[in-house]
């Protein structure tokens, strides 16, 4: 493969392995960041041109992106890390639209989205934010690829710690409301790098979970519990907790913009214990299983594994330490 390509958000969880995968395929990778790494701190990186811009400026990412250069395609990694609701307009929209933007004054003509599987049901500013970036993709012009991934093996790895310290497992519910069919992130770099070549990946949203059954969060914790040779022991919570907190913010969330965000965060919270991260059957209405396909050969039990011997570093994360 000898592709020029553009990553934006390389220096993300995904977009580190993106870049190294791509360049695995002997792809040119220029890089485009917020702010200059540190020597040494992205190694993923090594190989790829490095070009930071202002992502809130159009002009910025053709002038100091971009630079003149011809790409066959632009990948866009961008994401909001929290989820606050202006933070999630700014980056998940304005940032992409951006980059939409310069793009088409380049004349690169192939723009993959990586985009999340929930926004099958927008209940989150985050997830409105998505879905206006991909309609104003789907009506750019552009040839484009938008992926939908199912959760990352670090979203189901908030957990480990509670396990090795004897601790109980959290679940909402009962544990079993709930599924996903969690992808690495090698095997997603490996399904977004692939979206270059594969003619069916063209003008198409493409929803991909990994190898395997789907996984409730109970089987989760059993399985922790027997990688980490544990008793097993569950605390559950009550979903209800999270409308409960969202309510005693929600009077001020006119007033505070760090009480909106707090509001928003319990919204979020109430969405991944309640919601299945699969496909929707169209026939259904449901989330399915059977439905949401599934790629590469990386399983959550030997990832959980390898963090019982080798520890979680790589794996940072942040906001998902409770999951």
């Amino acid at each position: 493969m000898n592709h020029r390509v553009l990553v934006a958000g390389a220096s993300g969880y995904i977009g580190r392995q993106l870049v190294a995968e791509l360049l695995t395929r002997g792809c040119e990778v220029t890089c485009l960041l917020r702010t200059s790494p540190d020597a040494g701190t992205l190694p993923e990186l090594a190989g790829a041109v490095l070009r930071v811009v202002d992502f809130t400026s159009s002009d910025s990412i053709s002038r100091q992106g971009i630079d003149g250069d011809a790409f066959d395609a632009v990948y866009s990694c961008l994401a909001t890390r929290g989820g606050g609701i202006r933070d999630a307009w700014h980056v998940e929209y304005q940032c992409n639209h951006h980059l939409l933007t310069a793009a088409r004054a380049a004349d690169i003509p192939h723009f993959v989205l990586l985009s999340a599987i929930c926004v099958q049901t927008p209940k989150l500013a985050f997830q409105h934010a998505k879905l206006a970036f991909e309609q104003e993709l789907l009506s750019s012009g552009l040839r484009y690829s938008i992926v939908r991934p199912t959760a990352f093996f670090k979203s189901l790895s908030g957990q480990i710690r509670r396990i090795q310290q004897g601790k109980s497992f959290l679940v909402f519910g009962d544990g079993e409301q709930t599924a996903c069919k969690p992808i690495s992130e090698r095997d997603l770099a490996m399904f977004l790098a692939n979206c270059l070549q594969d003619d069916g990946a063209h003008n198409a949203i493409l929803p991909v979970g990994g190898p395997g059954p789907a996984i409730t969060p109970l089987q989760q914790g059993e399985m922790l519990f027997r990688i980490y040779e544990k008793a097993p022991r569950y605390t559950h919570v009550p979903v209800q907790l999270f409308s409960v907190v969202g309510a005693v913010l929600w009077p001020f969330a006119k007033l505070s913009s760090a009480a909106a965000d707090k509001a928003e965060f319990a919204r979020i919270g109430r969405f991944y214990a309640t919601e299945s991260m699969l496909s929707i059957d169209p026939e259904t209405g449901r989330h399915s299983a059977e439905a949401t396909p599934s790629f590469g050969g990386d399983t959550l039990e030997a990832f959980y594994q390898r963090t019982r011997h080798q520890g979680l570093a790589g794996q940072e994360l942040g906001e998902h330490a409770l999951f």
